[in-house]
């Protein structure tokens, strides 16, 4: 082999070091995780081609290799939560899990458990027998990094249930946090050490937990607080959230003492601005509170939608504020040409973050707010997260003439159309702006998630005329001599983006769709249409191949989740012609692996389609869409000839007559719980 392997290997291994060193030792990481994990990635591929070189390397490198926390998969996803941010918002929440459960809360109130939303870094720990196996972060959600020795570190956090029968099995959830007055302490150490000062508590636990040294981590006085669970065995049981949390005390663990259990929307309300008006004296950092339906049986009929479960909510609190100046107003243009107006701002400190830029939205909110460049303006961020302008302090109004749009695109000098409320650039195909933006989303994490690709670089590229659509991003490779003799590449970064590139050949149908960037196509979307078509080339020859005047039209736009407005959308974008040839040619350099549904169950009902008509008296609609999609069948909005089930209830109509005339098999609510019972 030759020598210039192994030189590339000791080379990378002694960037790992580096960054490691940087972020675990010294709480200052050089790069992003994701450009950290495509080295990792690098070194794994270099291990697997040329394993006689790793011992040799070891052995050279004089610095020993530092340990790196190995990944733990959860045994059950640790999902975020969705947000509330006013009182309807709350009111919303309550009316759509009373819905879905078939509650009419006049006569049968729900009750919830409130609790408050540490700033802090979630983990999850797991226990056998009561003896603590290992500590994970929430890393995506599915699978975190393993902090089992620095979790031991955490004052008070038992490595033992303190109990005299401990379930088989039990998985707790909580987070991790620095109070207030410590986190003053470890930033004026830093200082006075010339260490990094971290800007908030939060940043503060989570490079504190993540340390190689355990004697690091026991020195930042961490502590924690235990919310819920994961997995568990069956002789661990509960009734209900509240009854879960003097359950998890009586094990050991620390319980935040500001929970309380709520009968209605006044005492949630009561509950949110008590600690809202007082969390100033609390010595921890509070976002918000979290409401959770008490009654863990109603919380396992709920279960989930897309990435949160049905049956608990966050409720944010009221966004700090602060004023400041807008020194310009630029307007960017999206991906999908829509014009957006962005508010250059005087940068000013608000919630421990530095705030320079705020969206304006559109015309008509700049109108209805009257802002204009240099106005003193009032900011939020927007559940303490999106910056926004609130209003305009009109006892010091710069100037009565208020900030208008252009009516060309400032990318292209395209005509702009106004749909709704919105401005976009009618010229899609080659407005520069357009094109960029569409480049970033399709290398974006969620879509190829092309590491090292960013927009500084798609924009050289782009101007250099190397790529113009998707597919040339897989044929740079052919430049790569040219590259190195061009200033600002090196051949060490061409070839990590290269290798980069090479790697994400192999993309699941879903993601291949979401990264198309076709409007209103989000990931829950993607995964939809995956579901359906299974194929590239089914999803290809369909929106290529069919009329929106047949009954393969008709039988799309009634899937569940589908609809007219989102089928017009991916039929415009197939009507362009380049948009066709861009595609093709893209999947010729593509390895698309077809959709795999997640159910493993293989029984008569997985893959069929299921109409629900009429109305359902033993369950809700929504709870047996819930159930049919759980067991992997389809849940059509209409009946067509491709309709395999009709679930009827009283009073059903037009649709059970269809059915009856298609001969489609019919089952009565009673029927339908029968055959599902046991799948």
């Amino acid at each position: 082999m030759p020598d210039h392997i192994l030189q590339q290997i000791n080379e990378l291994q002694q960037q790992i070091n580096r960054h490691d060193i940087a972020y675990h030792q010294q709480d200052q990481p050089l790069i992003s995780d994701a450009e950290y994990d495509h080295l990792k990635q690098q070194l794994s591929q270099y291990q697997q081609q040329y394993p006689q070189y790793f011992h040799q390397q070891n052995q050279k490198i004089a610095p020993p290799a530092l340990s790196i926390f190995h990944k733990i998969k959860h045994s059950k996803p640790m999902l975020s939560l969705a947000n509330a941010f006013t009182e309807q918002d709350v009111l919303d929440f309550i009316e759509k899990v009373a819905r879905f459960l078939g509650i009419n809360t006049q006569t049968e109130p729900l009750t919830f458990w409130s609790e408050t939303k540490i700033d802090g870094l979630s983990f999850s720990a797991s226990y056998t027998q009561g003896e603590l196996q290992y500590v994970a972060t929430r890393g995506d959600g599915f699978e975190g990094e393993d902090i089992t020795k620095n979790m031991l570190m955490v004052k008070h956090f038992p490595n033992k249930l303190h109990t005299n029968n401990p379930p088989d099995t039990l998985e707790v959830r909580g987070e991790i946090y620095m109070s207030k007055s410590d986190f003053l302490q470890l930033n004026q150490k830093q200082e006075e050490t010339g260490g990094k000062i971290f800007a908030n508590p939060r940043n503060a636990a989570a490079g504190s937990i993540r340390q190689l040294n355990a004697n690091i981590t026991a020195q930042r006085n961490l502590q924690y607080f235990i919310y819920s669970t994961g997995a568990y065995s069956a002789d661990f049981t509960c009734q209900t959230q509240q009854e879960l949390h003097q359950k998890l005390q009586q094990f050991g663990f620390i319980i935040e003492s500001n929970s309380k259990l709520c009968h209605n929307i006044a005492e949630i309300m009561a509950h949110y601005h008590h600690l809202a008006n007082n969390r100033y004296h609390l010595n921890y950092d509070l976002d918000g509170m979290v409401y959770k339906v008490n009654n863990l049986s109603l919380q396992n009929r709920l279960g989930f939608i897309a990435n949160s479960p049905r049956w608990a909510i966050a409720h944010k609190f009221l966004a700090q504020q602060a004023k400041t100046k807008i020194l310009n107003i630029i307007t960017q243009v999206g991906r999908t040409g829509a014009l957006t107006p962005v508010a250059i701002l005087e940068p000013i400190n608000i919630g421990g973050v530095l705030v320079s830029r705020a969206s304006l939205h559109n015309q008509d909110e700049i109108n209805r707010k009257q802002i204009a460049i240099n106005d003193i303006v009032l900011v939020q961020r927007a559940g303490d997260v999106i910056p926004q302008i609130i209003e305009v302090d009109f006892t010091c109004k710069s100037t009565q003439e208020i900030f208008v749009l252009p009516t060309n695109c400032p990318s292209c000098g395209s005509e702009t159309q106004k749909t709704d409320t919105i401005l976009r650039c009618t010229n899609h195909l080659f407005c520069p702006a357009q094109i960029i933006e569409n480049l970033k989303h399709f290398v974006s994490k969620d879509a190829f998630n092309i590491v090292g690709l960013g927009k500084k670089r798609i924009q050289y590229f782009v101007q250099e005329k190397l790529i113009s659509c998707f597919a040339d991003i897989f044929l740079l490779a052919k430049h790569q001599e040219y590259l190195q003799n061009q200033p600002g590449w090196d051949k060490k970064s061409l070839e990590n983006l290269l290798f980069a590139i090479k790697q994400s050949q192999n993309i699941n149908l879903e993601k291949f769709i979401f990264a198309l960037g076709i409007r209103y196509i989000g990931q829950t979307v993607a995964k939809l249409l995956a579901s359906n078509f299974l194929s590239f080339s089914a999803f290809y020859d369909f929106f290529t191949q069919t009329t929106q005047k047949s009954e393969a039209y008709e039988n799309f736009i009634a899937i569940d989740g589908i609809g007219n407005k989102i089928a017009v959308a991916i039929f415009a974008y197939f009507s362009v012609k380049q948009n066709q040839e861009n595609i093709t040619k893209l999947a010729q350099q593509l390895n698309i692996i077809n959709y795999q549904s997640q159910t493993t169950n293989n029984h008569q009902l997985n893959g069929k389609t299921i109409v629900f008509t009429g109305e359902l008296v033993a369950t809700t609609r929504a709870e047996a869409k819930n159930i049919a999609e759980n067991l992997g069948m389809k849940v059509l909005g209409a009946v067509s000839s491709k309709t395999d089930y009709v679930v009827y209830g009283q009073n059903a109509g037009s649709k059970l007559a269809k059915a009856k005339e298609l001969n489609i098999s019919l089952l009565n609510e009673e029927q339908w719980l029968n055959l599902t019972a046991n799948l």
